[in-house]
């Protein structure tokens, strides 16, 4: 009796497994079945979606950053009041946030100076820098440029009675200021090799060092020096330019694709005649063409 009991069991057993493989369940299906392969990576410098990892990375956060300087009347000024920073390169990335975002406020500025900004783009802080940045050949081993966005020269700023009127006049016993990290310290150093050049953080701190007496003119790019006139009209602009200074967007490098979509963009803001309306309205002139 108990043994047929047993070989019951087991046949019913045996039916029942059978029961169950024949119905099967989603565990039984290999997960990678029916489902679209995973794409490889995409490179650094590249995107998938756009061509461009930088722009993938801005439409994703929903924000474009942005370095800018905070210590440049016209170009990023930052009001100590209100904390509002103001300028042509602020507009500039405004108008670049509402392009790929929809929407200008979309936007984070993060402040930068000439010694700061390309570590922190390598870094990955900011997305790109719109701050005064003159393309040169050196910095393109570093970053990628977008096209020119503003032309500008190197000049002196000095008070008004100034025996230096032109860069001819700075000799030996003249001291210069200037700002660390710019081409202006360069130039000027090749130009007037006798003369003492100091060197400060910002624009700001030069300048006022200038108005203390520290020094006997300032010398950078002359829209960045117009700046400092309207700040204080006892100072002036002098000698006309002894350099070059085409400014441009910097990008992380590698990523063409983040730089045609910029150099689209600023043909598209020329094109339509806002390029020009900002120009001047921080400018206070047309750009020349």
């Amino acid at each position: 009796m108990m043994k047929k009991s047993w070989m019951t069991f087991t046949l019913m057993l045996g039916l029942a497994g059978m029961v169950i493989t024949g119905c099967g369940t989603k565990t039984d299906i290999p997960t990678n079945q029916g489902s679209t392969p995973t794409a490889p990576t995409a490179p650094a410098g590249e995107s998938k979606a756009t061509g461009s990892k930088t722009l993938d990375d801005i439409q994703k956060r929903g924000k474009l950053v942005v370095g800018v300087k905070y210590d440049t009347k016209l170009f990023g000024l930052k009001d100590p009041g209100s904390g509002k920073v103001e300028g042509f390169d602020i507009d500039i990335a405004k108008a670049l946030a509402k392009k790929i975002l929809g929407d200008e406020t979309k936007l984070e500025l993060k402040e930068v100076t000439s010694k700061t900004r390309i570590p922190l783009l390598k870094n990955g802080d900011i997305d790109m820098i719109i701050a005064t940045m003159t393309i040169t050949e050196e910095r393109k081993q570093e970053v990628e440029f977008s096209d020119v966005y503003f032309k500008a020269g190197q000049s002196l700023l000095v008070k008004k009675g100034s025996p230096i009127q032109s860069v001819a006049d700075v000799k030996k016993g003249v001291k210069v200021l200037a700002v660390k990290g710019s081409t202006s310290t360069d130039n000027i150093r090749a130009k007037s090799p006798e003369a003492t050049v100091l060197e400060f953080e910002n624009y700001q701190d030069a300048f006022t060092a200038l108005k203390a007496g520290q020094g006997d003119t300032l010398t950078t790019d002359n829209a960045i020096l117009y700046g400092m006139v309207k700040q204080d009209p006892n100072y002036q602009v002098v000698g006309g330019t002894f350099t070059d200074e085409p400014y441009g967007m910097a990008i992380r490098k590698g990523d063409t694709g983040y730089v045609t979509y910029v150099n689209d963009f600023l043909k598209a803001m020329k094109a339509s005649g806002d390029y020009d309306k900002l120009y001047e309205q921080w400018i206070g002139e047309k750009p020349s063409k």
